[in-house]
C-alpha cells in the first residue's frame, strides 16, 4: 500500500491521506485566489495529522470554514469546511480540504481541476 503523504514547508504539520486526490478544486473566492490553493476534499477519517506542532487558523463572514495556516512558514495547509449540496452547505457532513499542493511529489497536471465561481455564486 502506498501511504499519500505531505506537509507543510517547515514540516510542523505533517499528514497521511487514505488515498491520492482523484481530482482537486480550483476556487476564485475572495479567500482562495488569495492563498492559491488547489484543494482536495476527504471524509475527516481519511486525514492523519503525522505532526501538528504549528498551526493558525482563520474565519471571517458566516465563520462556515476554519482555515487552517503555518504561522512558521506560513503554507495554507488545510480547512474544516461542510459539504456542499444542491441546496447549500451541510454542517452534518463536514469534509476536510488539504491544500493538494503540500502533498508530496504532488503533479497538479496529473488529476482533473474542477473550476469553483465561489467569487460570484456564493
Amino acid at each position: 500500500m502506498t501511504i499519500t503523504a505531505g506537509g507543510c514547508h517547515c514540516n510542523a504539520t505533517r499528514f497521511e491521506l487514505a488515498h491520492a486526490p482523484a481530482e482537486v478544486t480550483s476556487c476564485n473566492c475572495s479567500i482562495c485566489a488569495k492563498r492559491g490553493a488547489l484543494w482536495a476534499y476527504y471524509q475527516p477519517s481519511e486525514v492523519t495529522f503525522t505532526r501538528h506542532e504549528a498551526d493558525s487558523t482563520y474565519q471571517w463572514g458566516a465563520r462556515m470554514c476554519t482555515f487552517h495556516f503555518c504561522p512558521q512558514c506560513g503554507c495554507s495547509t488545510y480547512n474544516e469546511t461542510p459539504s456542499w449540496t444542491e441546496k447549500g452547505p451541510d454542517p452534518d457532513h463536514p469534509l476536510i480540504a488539504i491544500n493538494a499542493r503540500l502533498i508530496d511529489d504532488f503533479d497538479p497536471d496529473a488529476v482533473p481541476v474542477r473550476k469553483v465561481d465561489g467569487k460570484n455564486q456564493w
